[in-house]
């Protein structure tokens, strides 16, 4: 049974002025797939392209650990304690209840009414009423560090993302770097499958119906209505000694068709899931970034190696694509579009150069325009309503003069879309996660063992501090509120709500101080 304990907001509560809110959950960086360990494999070399020499493009993904929120509740998971946290949106009033062992990610069902936690350290889910917290326990293959679910909350799927691979993920004994769970949220119905060396992306088709697991040189289709979940598995490689490894995948809108990236392959393949049949679409050369436009009706890959965008009409794939110069002489690998479909940003996270380029959507020019940024560029995210982007920059230099006062540190930039005006900021430590508010106004910023959240005006490009009783681990917005919540480190739990309306930040210490007792 649960062990919980349920509190009000009145706990040990502080009050201390602060600035203003946000809304919505952590940024999402969209259809970026895992692009980072390329497994060894060496670039494609077109012979005349020097971006061909740079490493595959890496960009920031902040959400393996992000609070899931519902409608009613925001849960949150605590990995060194072995609980998770449920917040109610009504009231405040914080529940904890004990799961398995390193609770790494949380996801909750398109209802609200369940929240499925992946305990890593005992290598099960704990699968929670939302109302109740009555748990239900399933056990999964070993090793795993990723768990998704399709669009209606009936499944959920695990796998080892190598890409998150953290110290002490392996465990003893032997080993398979080929396998997935299945799992039935409503009946617990556990279903593990081989599916192909090295998975790095799962995507479900839009009703559910379809999984489809991309790895280093296979496809993996299962359709989720068959009594037994079983994979098919097509093969995506010709050469099966040096095979290009698949890096991203793309469902088209039916899900009867997906489009697959592979690193320094001179095409993209389109594969068949219904009958396997895979065929070539060309692309240029050492293609590093494949996305989807947000009106969801193009795909549009990054071809580094001959400075080129391909656009793809994801309704019919073997129509031929429109291709678009880039700037001469800049390397550009990675894209993210923004919310409104109107601009995309370009940039690379292996050049080490420190600018970015402009792709106005809006006319019929593709005019593709340069920007300088203050370091390189380690990831891109554009607010919801596409008014101001947020560049981050690790602490590498590349090209950074030794004299800036940006040279060996994290920073940030914020850029206003419409006239590239941009505010770049130093942070004393990298950025962990970020959100933002529903209308795109406000978006906050917590930075790796610091007490602190960074308040982001993205209508006067201001940005404020707030202190807080100890280093924050997890940061997101309360659906449908201007508040905000930020879990912190604490050994028997703290938790911060900040109200952008009323500018007060109250916390909560000790909720987990009688973690062990049965509360009616």
């Amino acid at each position: 049974m649960a062990r919980r304990i349920v509190l009000p907001l009145a706990l040990s509560l502080s009050t201390a002025c602060s600035y203003s809110g946000m809304d919505s959950g952590a940024w999402d960086s969209g259809w970026g797939a895992y692009a980072g360990d390329a497994g060894g494999g060496a670039a494609y070399d077109s012979g005349d392209s020097e971006a061909d020499d740079y490493d595959p493009e890496v960009e920031d993904d902040y959400s393996s650990l992000s609070p899931a929120p519902t409608a009613r509740y925001v849960f949150v998971a605590n990995p060194d304690r072995g609980t998770v946290t449920r917040i109610a949106t009504a009231d405040l009033s914080v529940v904890t209840t004990e799961v398995g062992v390193d609770p790494h990610v949380v996801r909750t069902t398109a209802d609200g009414n369940t929240a499925v936690v992946f305990n890593r350290g005992t290598d099960d889910l704990s699968i929670l009423n939302a109302d109740t917290l009555e748990e239900r326990r399933v056990s999964v293959r070993p090793d795993f560090n990723q768990m998704v679910m399709t669009p209606d909350g009936a499944w959920v799927a695990l796998f080892h993302d190598a890409g998150a691979r953290e110290d002490g993920d392996l465990s003893d004994g032997a080993w398979s770097f080929n396998e997935v769970s299945l799992v039935n949220v409503d009946t617990g119905d556990h279903f593990p499958m081989v599916v192909g060396f090295n998975p790095r992306e799962i995507q479900f088709s839009d009703d559910s119906a379809r999984m489809v697991v991309v790895s280093d040189a296979y496809l993996a289709v299962v359709e989720l209505d068959a009594e037994t979940p079983t994979p098919e598995r097509i093969a995506i490689a010709e050469d099966t000694i040096e095979p290009p490894l698949a890096e991203e995948l793309l469902l088209t809108p039916d899900g009867t068709q997906a489009l697959v990236r592979q690193f320094g392959a001179p095409h993209l393949l389109v594969v068949g899931l219904l009958d396997g049949a895979v065929d070539f679409v060309d692309v240029g050369d050492t293609p590093t970034d494949l996305d989807v436009t947000p009106d969801g009706l193009q795909a549009v890959a990054v071809a580094r190696g001959t400075g080129e965008l391909w656009i793809y009409d994801l309704f019919d794939l073997t129509a031929t694509p429109e291709v678009v110069a880039l700037p001469s002489g800049e390397v550009l690998g990675s894209i993210v579009m923004s919310p409104d479909n109107e601009t995309a940003l370009l940039y690379s996270t292996a050049s080490g150069v420190s600018r970015y380029a402009s792709w106005d959507r809006t006319g019929a020019g593709d005019a593709v325009d340069v920007h300088s940024s203050v370091k390189p560029i380690s990831g891109v995210e554009v607010s919801p309503d596409g008014r101001v982007a947020l560049l981050t920059h690790d602490i590498e230099n590349g090209d950074t003069d030794v004299d800036s006062v940006f040279f060996d540190e994290h920073a940030l930039t914020m850029v206003e879309l419409a006239d590239f005006f941009a505010n770049p900021i130093r942070l004393p430590a990298a950025p962990t996660e970020t959100a933002e508010t529903e209308d795109g106004d406000l978006g906050f910023v917590i930075l790796e063992a610091e007490p602190r959240v960074v308040q982001l005006d993205f209508t006067s490009l201001l940005h404020d501090d707030i202190s807080l009783r100890s280093p924050a681990v997890h940061l997101g917005v309360l659906p449908g509120t201007r508040s905000v919540y930020i879990s912190q480190e604490h050994d028997l739990g703290r938790i911060s709500f900040y109200d952008a309306d009323s500018s007060e930040l109250q916390t909560i210490t000790g909720f987990e101080l009688n973690a062990g007792i049965e509360v009616e």
